[in-house]
């Protein structure tokens, strides 16, 4: 069994931290379906925006809103702060330097 600790005594990455950072990284990228769900997780308990939620769903912000609306979650319109107005234009901005 592959251990942590084996990658970083091979000097492959610099600490545990890291190891498991880019282990999760990769796991997300391979299953698309696992970071749509943490988007959903993350738009339901973090109050993060639907262009957020997208954002790391890696999908649209009008395909997020329907995947909320299939599993039945309130959408939450608007802004309530100037931080989330912003967060919500940095997200949309990325996902449009993607395309």
């Amino acid at each position: 069994m592959l251990d942590v600790q084996l990658l970083v005594d091979a000097q492959l990455y610099p600490n545990p931290e890291t190891v498991i950072q880019d282990a999760l990284r990769h796991l997300l990228r391979a299953r698309p379906e696992l970071r749509i769900q943490l988007a959903v997780h993350r738009y339901q308990k973090e109050d993060i925006s639907l262009a957020k939620a997208a954002n790391l769903a890696g999908v649209s912000w009008a395909q997020m809103k329907d995947i909320l609306l299939e599993k039945g979650i309130s959408l939450k319109l608007g802004v309530e702060t100037l931080a989330q107005a912003q967060n919500d234009i940095q997200a949309i901005r990325q996902e449009l330097e993607g395309r």
